[in-house]
């Protein structure tokens, strides 16, 4: 498990390394046939705004995930963002312990603990590392008391 996460940081580091144009570690390439974009959200003119997941060299790139309904409590909405993470990771082929990095939005800093209540134990015996922010004036987008992300590897 150790040996398969440090495989698929350094191909995550080589992608960014690439993309950022350093070619430090590797070249930037296109995608291909064996990337896939997936799960896209469109606009009402049916327009890609972003997709659900990307995959990219063997890494998949989950976009936000968040609780969208009552009841508006941290603990529940953790809840349901962590059972849509699982399932977008899922439908790309990956799992919750492929996790590398997680990023955690909460609405108020205040809801820390609980959202870290429901959070641990989720990614198996190696948790992935995470960034925890809590969000500026204006909030999480759509009401939701906490938003997250994650890239994991197939």
């Amino acid at each position: 498990m150790q040996t398969e996460r440090r495989s698929a940081i350094k191909k995550l580091l080589a992608s960014v390394t690439a993309i950022a144009g350093l070619g430090l570690a590797a070249k930037a390439t296109a995608i291909t046939g064996n990337d896939k974009v997936a799960g896209s959200i469109t606009t009402s003119q049916d327009v890609p705004l972003f997709s659900g997941h990307t995959i990219h060299n063997g890494v998949v790139y989950i976009a936000g995930k968040g609780a969208h309904v009552a009841p508006f409590e941290i603990k529940a909405h953790t809840e349901i963002v962590l059972q849509e993470l699982e399932k977008e990771l899922i439908k790309a082929g990956s799992s919750m312990e492929k996790v590398l990095k997680v990023g955690v939005f909460l609405n108020d800093i205040a809801d820390y603990q609980g959202m870290n209540e429901v959070y641990k134990g989720r990614f198996g015996k190696n948790p992935p590392v995470r960034t925890t922010v809590a969000v500026a004036k204006g909030g999480v987008p759509g009401d939701s008391l906490v938003e997250m992300d994650c890239i994991a590897y197939l």
